[in-house]
């Protein structure tokens, strides 16, 4: 039995690839990918992506523009 996490309701939490996974209602593996693609906004700590609550509320209604970089070419 898989366990979905619970979505941080605080925008001072970071949130991980599984709780934005939950939050959009979709895969770990969607989120790297459009993470790595630069199409979802994050950044890396360490080697961990970690995500702000305000800026992906912001992609889900459109109004945040991807880099034209993707990550991975950005952050080393």
């Amino acid at each position: 039995m898989s366990v979905i996490p619970s979505v941080p309701q605080s925008d001072e939490t970071l949130w991980t690839v599984a709780a934005v996974a939950a939050f959009l209602n979709c895969s770990r593996s969607w989120v790297y990918q459009r993470a790595e693609a630069g199409i979802l906004p994050c950044f890396k700590v360490g080697a961990m992506l970690r995500f702000e609550p305000a800026a992906i509320r912001a992609y889900v209604r459109g109004e945040w523009q991807p880099s034209l970089a993707p990550l991975s070419a950005v952050v080393r």
